[in-house]
């Protein structure tokens, strides 16, 4: 799961620069590695509220296509019944400024759970679309014709969100964020998340500090594992390097 907005940098600067001969062209080619106190993921803890592994590499061409994969150690499914540990999201898309200062973003996602094992796969398919303006980003999933994370019943569910990436000088950022995931047929299952990351940029390794919480239903969001409410309100850090 991981689409934050508030991740991964999937694409290209919409802010061309000027080129010199004796300057090197951007790597399209980039890889990040990092671990969480938890991983959240759209409010809810997708490792049980315990620390996680994670893992990416992107590919973004000057075209302004881009592909990407990314990967995380999780706990529900195995919780749930199942026998996956990881999840694994595969990506790809376009994005370009359409307009003076508005860029879109247009791409799929597919969140993958090898051997998952559930009565209903947890594999979701995602088409998504982003608009952003200066720092504020508006963008917009649904899963189409998949179910949501297994749950039977809830094709074309969606999700919809506004977050904005405020630079602060020194390498250090500011992030709210807010959302509201709709499931489908399943009142129960849809809920409103909110978050505020600080992170700081220290050459290229970015430990964050982000408050995340949702006001989602404590019976539906409880871990099958020990009954804990997933969704509540947390300080959540973390420490990713890229290269």
């Amino acid at each position: 799961m991981k689409l934050s907005p508030s991740l991964i940098a999937l694409a290209l600067s919409a802010v061309a620069l000027p080129a010199f001969a004796d300057e090197p062209a951007p790597d399209p080619l980039s890889f990040n590695v990092g671990v969480v106190s938890e991983y959240r993921y759209r409010g809810i803890s997708q490792s049980r509220l315990k620390p996680a592994l994670q893992g990416g590499i992107d590919y973004a061409a000057p075209s302004g296509f881009y592909v990407g994969a990314w990967a995380s150690t999780i706990k529900w499914i195995k919780d749930a019944g199942g026998d996956g540990q990881v999840e694994v999201d595969l990506y790809g898309g376009y994005k370009a400024e359409v307009a003076k200062g508005l860029t879109l973003d247009l791409g799929v996602l597919q969140y993958y759970y090898p051997s998952n094992k559930l009565p209903t796969s947890a594999n979701t398919f995602e088409i998504y679309g982003a608009l952003s303006y200066g720092p504020v980003t508006a963008k917009y999933s649904n899963t189409n014709g998949t179910n949501l994370f297994g749950v039977p019943g809830t094709k074309y569910s969606g999700y919809f969100d506004v977050s904005a990436n405020f630079d602060l000088g020194d390498g250090m950022t500011l992030t709210p964020h807010v959302g509201h995931q709709t499931m489908r047929h399943v009142p129960a299952g849809s809920y409103s998340d909110y978050s505020l990351t600080l992170a700081k940029d220290f050459s290229g390794l970015v430990l964050s500090a982000a408050v995340i919480g949702t006001d989602a239903d404590k019976s539906f969001y409880a871990s099958p594992a020990n009954g804990k409410f997933m969704g509540k309100t947390s300080l959540v850090v973390g420490l990713k390097k890229t290269f």
